[in-house]
């Protein structure tokens, strides 16, 4: 495999958090498919990223070795540098020096590439001809990426290399006969450069399809594993870049990056994790303080809470918002009937504390007051023996 890639750090501090290392945005002209904005709908992304090789390669001098690669990119480049060995199955010939610092784990990564077999040199991928960068997280790749990590793990932003991956860090022993067609027990060769900036809508593709994924896990039932994603795609949508977004690329970061808040909200009431819930609700509502989702999940996570003045406050507002929602009248006539036992709940209490108690026929409990008469008439008969006993005694 040849690989062009195109490197974005985002820091991990474990393997399910990370925090954006910000680098410096380039906004591209090229147009993003409007996304939708309902966070159950499967969004059919069609993101056209218009780049060329030679917009890709911006950072400024550097040694290289070996001649240019061809026009076309059909065969892989010649490259007379030093043999780097990474691994026993991957190694490395630099053909254009990088600069500053490598990535680390759990870094995010987009690659453009080109892709060979090494022994028949046959081309089987090219995400420049198919614009469309493949996003790579280091240490949580897939198994026929792994000897590919290994080399973008040891690459430099601006670097440009030739990677050599033996067939057990590749595709394996049975190789890959749907796309891409990889026959079995063959050895990669990947043309690639590292790259340290995306364009808006390449950060934004990226996030939305975290977000996919984490529709899908979530329709699957594995909840955790959505909010994963959720909140993978949310830190692409972080406070410095949402900063720097204005018009329709900040509608756009929008429309990915509240549905994956209201997502996470519905994943954290199925997990009884109201709080949480509420928060993310909460920020929402700050961009959008007429969203009726926002306005109904905070209101079952608060009503859930015991909080049932606020949650029909919510309700209500959201009712305002989406007049013919039936679920939200549901959660208002719940409210109502739930509250309207506790009121009868506490009548009766009260009734039989103040000793207003009647049965079923509304008269007075005869068995209550029979008991009371035989509890008096005991009382009487002891202390008249009692009486006697002493009169004896004198």
């Amino acid at each position: 495999l040849s690989i062009n890639l195109v490197v974005f750090v985002s820091d991990l501090e474990d393997e399910s958090h990370f925090s954006s290392v910000l680098y410096p945005y380039s906004f591209s002209s090229s147009k993003l498919n409007r996304l939708e904005t309902m966070d159950e709908s499967p969004l059919e992304q069609q993101s056209q990223s218009h780049e060329q090789e030679n917009e890709i390669v911006t950072e400024g001098s550097a040694f290289g070795h070996g001649e240019p690669p061809s026009q076309d990119g059909s065969v892989p480049p010649k490259v007379d540098s030093p043999v780097e060995v990474l691994d026993e199955k991957v190694s490395k010939q630099i053909i254009k020096e990088g600069h500053g610092s490598k990535p680390s784990k759990y870094s995010t990564c987009f690659l453009h590439y080109r892709a060979w077999t090494k022994h028949t040199q046959h081309k089987f991928e090219d995400t420049w001809q198919e614009q469309q960068p493949i996003e790579l997280v280091l240490g949580k790749e897939k198994k026929e990426m792994t000897g590919l990590a290994i080399g973008v793990a040891s690459m430099k932003s601006g670097e440009r290399a030739l990677l050599h991956i033996g067939w057990e860090l590749g595709y394996g022993k049975d190789g890959n006969f749907s796309f891409p067609n990889v026959p079995p027990m063959a050895d990669l060769l990947y043309e690639g450069k590292a790259r340290s900036d995306m364009t808006v809508e390449e950060r934004i593709g990226a996030a939305d399809r975290r977000k996919m994924d984490g529709n899908n896990l979530f329709k699957d039932d594995k909840l955790e594993e959505a909010m994963q994603q959720y909140e993978m795609a949310i830190a692409y949508m972080g406070d410095d870049f949402m900063f720097q977004l204005y018009g329709k690329y900040q509608d756009m970061a929008l429309a990915v990056k509240n549905p994956c808040h209201l997502n996470m909200a519905a994943c954290l009431i199925k997990l009884k994790r109201y709080d949480e819930a509420v928060g993310h609700c909460n920020i929402v509502l700050t961009e959008e303080e007429k969203n009726p989702k926002a306005l109904f999940r905070r209101g079952k996570a608060k009503a859930e809470l015991g909080q049932m003045d606020s949650a029909r406050e919510d309700f209500r507002k959201a009712q305002k918002y989406a007049p013919d929602d039936n679920a939200i009248r549901r959660e208002l006539r719940g409210i109502a009937e739930q509250e309207k036992a506790v009121y009868q709940k506490q009548k009766e209490m009260y009734k039989g504390i103040f000793g207003g108690g009647r049965d079923e026929s509304g008269g007075k409990g005869k068995s209550r007051n029979w008991l009371i008469t035989l509890w008096q008439w005991l009382v009487s008969l002891f202390s008249r023996i009692l009486g006697r006993n002493r009169v004896k005694a004198d």
